[in-house]
């Protein structure tokens, strides 16, 4: 069977799996549209979390990252697991004692304040947007190459499927959903690393692949990583495991602000912070905590051994072959516009080194060069790069290079398409439930029925697609980019608010205010002049990705120095504090 029919046939059944997880489990009820009535078990909730916590930018972006960047793509690894961990430690079980909906009903009643309830709510709408832009475009890349579609039809695919489990059976269809949706993912992550580092290393493990030799070729008996040093030096890059320099390489600075940031974004985000309201108790809380920290390192630590095989198998593949000579998965790609070949020389061999190919993202003409190759509508640069190769499109890319079978290959595609849909339905949800709950039920219409609640969410769920899908046909950058500006978003509005609302009862409201729309701020103005206005990085170089590390230090300035200057909260408030931050019976040893 071809690779197109195991494609057709696995996505498939998939998605009827998800549709019809999320039918059996539809709610006719807020708590189960908000919170899927607060009774998920926790091994469940454990495999919910981490589907929608591993995006597609953990399946399809990061081990990409990492092959092209070496060691300073250990900062999306680092900031995204120490992130997980510092939620489930110290904000997660708070938060479920606090036992509201949303962030933004957090914020309302912690810092008694609609206007705090307001802010805390756009800032939720414009980070899940962001961060969703990022899945719909993943969704659309893995649609055009896979099932031979362009990427805006398959953004279009994935926004309908989308919207029909998570409007039909909201958190409750959506945590099942995801439970399913995990095993997929993981399956699909797993298998081809396998497959890929016993041919390559003879190692089964891949964690153990990553530090072996290389078994066969005219590298055998080398190590692997010694080997992509020698090959990032040959071609002009930095040394695959040299830090701070080299060409391309980040700086200090810029590799702490980044991994602080997506540390901290991860512990401020909404749609993960949501699924600790989702389990019975406390405990229980806990417990997913531990499991989804365990089912998300079967991931995370198999991801630099695919990145280090993707990158050797890339370079192998490629590097001084002649066009003529390619593979057909190359001409697959080609088409997506996420790999191009310009024959600067005229010699019809392709040669890669560092350097941009040409200015901005490739727009192929249907004419064909001398050779072959598609022609590019792009100013060529004058170095002697000839390669364009999309981060995104490493780990999809690598199984058909390592010429693995095409039902490996297919259940990659539907591994990827579970990870984007799986996080895109648990931000939509944020979106929903953020502006159904928060706005329309908590400040415009208190006697709301249950049932115009339901009917305003599943509403909010469309139009938020509608926007979702925009931002991912139109997107400000590849899928790791944009999600970690979400993650930036979400470290300078939330994460201190959240921190200073639990462990500091003098924290005010005019203090949160201040703070979430000063971080908030600073960190958007930051990230439109340098990403989209031309602004070279003018703090310290650090790039639009870290900036949230100092909207953070902002923010929490802010809080405090404001707090400091306005009267106390009520004493409710600081006992309601109290009470959630010390466990019951706390301090009876001492009294007795």
């Amino acid at each position: 069977m071809s690779l197109q029919m195991w494609t057709y046939l696995i996505v498939g059944v998939t998605f009827a799996l998800y549709i019809g997880i999320a039918w059996a489990a539809r709610v006719k009820d807020t708590k189960g549209f908000y919170v899927a009535g607060g009774g998920v078990p926790p091994l469940a909730n454990g495999m919910a979390t981490a589907a929608d916590w591993m995006s597609a930018a953990s399946f399809i972006s990061m081990a990409g990252m990492i092959s092209f960047m070496g060691y300073s793509g250990s900062i999306y690894l680092m900031g995204w697991t120490g992130g997980y961990v510092l939620l489930a430690l110290l904000l997660a079980p708070y938060l479920r004692k606090f036992g509201k909906f949303t962030v933004p009903d957090f914020v309302g009643d912690r810092y008694y304040s609609t206007a705090a309830r307001l802010v805390a709510l756009v800032c939720a709408i414009f980070i899940s947007l962001t961060y969703v832009a990022g899945q719909m475009r993943g969704v659309g890349i893995v649609f055009s190459r896979f099932l031979e579609v362009d990427v805006n039809t398959g953004v279009i695919i994935g926004m309908i499927l989308v919207f029909l489990y998570a409007a039909i059976g909201g958190m409750k269809g959506i945590t099942w959903t995801q439970v399913a949706q995990y095993c997929v993912l993981v399956t699909a992550f797993i298998i081809p690393v396998v497959a890929i580092s016993a041919k390559l290393t003879g190692h089964y493990i891949p964690q153990l692949g990553f530090g072996g030799t290389i078994t066969h070729g005219p590298d055998a008996g080398t190590y692997l990583l010694e080997t992509l040093n020698k090959i990032g030096t040959d071609l002009g890059f930095a040394q695959y495991t040299t830090a701070f320099s080299g060409p391309g390489a980040k700086t200090m600075i810029d590799v702490f602000a980044i991994t602080l940031c997506l540390m901290v974004g991860t512990a401020g985000l909404p749609h993960v912070i949501i699924r600790f309201y989702t389990v019975p108790t406390v405990r229980a809380a806990r417990l997913s905590a531990f499991y989804a920290l365990f089912f998300i390192a079967l991931l995370y630590t198999t991801a630099p051994a695919l990145g280090a095989f993707a990158r050797y198998t890339m370079v192998n593949a490629l590097h001084l072959v002649s066009y003529d000579a390619v593979p057909s998965w190359f001409g697959n790609w080609e088409k997506t516009g996420l790999l191009a070949w310009v024959d600067k020389n005229d010699d019809g061999i392709i040669t890669y080194h560092e350097g941009a190919v040409f200015k901005g993202k490739p727009m192929f003409s249907e004419d064909q060069g001398k050779h072959g190759q598609r022609l590019v509508h792009n100013e060529i640069t004058d170095n002697s790069n000839e390669l364009y190769i999309d981060n995104d499109i490493m780990v999809l890319a690598t199984p058909e290079i390592a010429q693995l079978s095409p039902w490996v290959i297919a259940l990659v595609a539907a591994g990827a398409l579970a990870a984007a849909l799986s996080t895109a339905s648990g931000l939509l949800l944020v979106i929903a439930s953020s502006i159904s709950h928060d706005l329309y039920y908590r400040i415009i219409n208190r006697q709301a029925s249950e049932k115009k609640r339901l009917l305003v969410g599943r509403i909010m769920i469309g139009i938020g697609v509608l926007v979702a899908g925009y931002f991912g046909i139109n997107p400000p950058g590849f899928v790791a980019q944009v999600v970690a500006l979400a993650f930036g978003l979400a470290s300078a509005s939330f994460f201190p608010i959240i921190v200073l609302g639990i462990f500091w009862k003098r924290a005010t409201k005019e203090g949160a205010i201040s703070g979430m729309i000063s971080g908030i701020g600073f960190t958007i103005v930051y990230i439109v002049q340098t990403k989209f206005m031309g602004m070279a990085p003018w703090l310290m170089g650090i790039s639009p990705e870290g900036i949230g590390s100092v909207g953070m230090v902002i923010n929490f300035a802010v809080t405090i120095l404001v707090s400091c200057m306005t009267a106390a909260p009520p004493a409710s408030v600081q006992d309601m504090v109290e009470n959630v931050r010390i466990p019951r019976g706390a301090g009876s040893a001492v009294d007795h």
